[in-house]
């Protein structure tokens, strides 16, 4: 079976028109009800309030499951130690791309001089989807959180931010890989997030978009399909019972899904 039919088939499932949002039932042989939803971690105005019937499975769901719980006002990138100047850290061509993309965005280069390149990258990200129009206090699983937190469901964390920048500083030469995918594919990631946005904006389609990827083969098993695997162990464990599990959209299609795993 070819990539783009595995892609295909479950974002089939995923769009297949039972909900007005990305999102799909699953039932494990634990006795674990669970409905994924494909969240979107920063989101417009107009994706708030959440759908009555999403509210309605939180209120019914002995818990929500998320990636980390992202309600407090820590910042996860506190006690990161310095890193030697951009200048010995790039190519010249790498260098000479961030700095420009940093003029297109009000950036000053100069603040990210001795700041981690995965932490760069995911700066440069966030610009991007604010200037998209996008906050975080929109974001799906933001909302979730707080719907849980109002009718006192338990919040259950699948890695935790510590956890997640933890990973993120074992990437491979300070995480060049991830701000060298996110320079090259970020008018591609624009339209990505774009589609997202659509997804709960509208009815999702029925006939799925043909979605790009954005990260390299060795970053996309790091970041994406080992991640899956951790986390279909985790479901798989949970007591059963009835839970709402909010995880990035994209976790929900392509090779190595979170869906296809917890089917197999």
């Amino acid at each position: 079976m070819g990539l783009f039919h595995r892609i295909k088939t479950s974002l089939c499932a995923l769009v297949s028109g039972r909900y007005a949002w990305p999102g799909l039932d699953i039932s494990l042989p634990g006795g674990q009800r669970l409905h994924l939803v494909g969240s979107i971690h920063m989101g417009t105005r107009d994706m708030a309030p959440l759908p009555p019937r999403l509210i309605k499975l939180i209120h019914q769901a002995d818990a929500l499951i998320v990636e980390a719980d992202i309600s407090g006002n820590e910042t996860p990138f506190r006690d990161l130690p310095p890193c030697p100047p951009l200048r010995e850290r790039l190519s010249k061509s790498q260098y000479q791309h961030l700095e420009t993309l940093s003029d297109e965005l009000g950036l000053s280069l100069a603040l990210f001089d001795t700041q981690p390149l995965w932490q760069i990258a995911m700066v440069l990200q966030a610009t991007q989807a604010q200037k998209l129009g996008l906050r975080p206090d929109y974001g799906i699983d933001y909302q979730l959180l707080n719907c849980a937190r109002e009718t006192q469901r338990p919040v259950i964390e699948l890695e935790g931010s510590e956890s997640q920048i933890a990973l993120l500083r074992e990437l491979p030469d300070g995480g060049l890989s991830l701000l060298d995918d996110t320079l090259i594919h970020w008018h591609t990631n624009a339209r990505l997030l774009q589609v997202m946005i659509g997804w709960w904006m509208e009815q999702p389609p029925i006939e799925p978009p043909s979605l790009p990827n954005t990260f390299s083969h060795s970053l996309y098993d790091v970041l994406m399909h080992q991640r899956n695997l951790a986390w279909c162990d985790k479901l798989h464990a949970l007591p059963p019972g009835r839970y709402v599990v909010a995880v990035g959209a994209l976790h929900l299609y392509g090779e190595g899904n979170l869906p296809s795993m917890l089917k197999t």
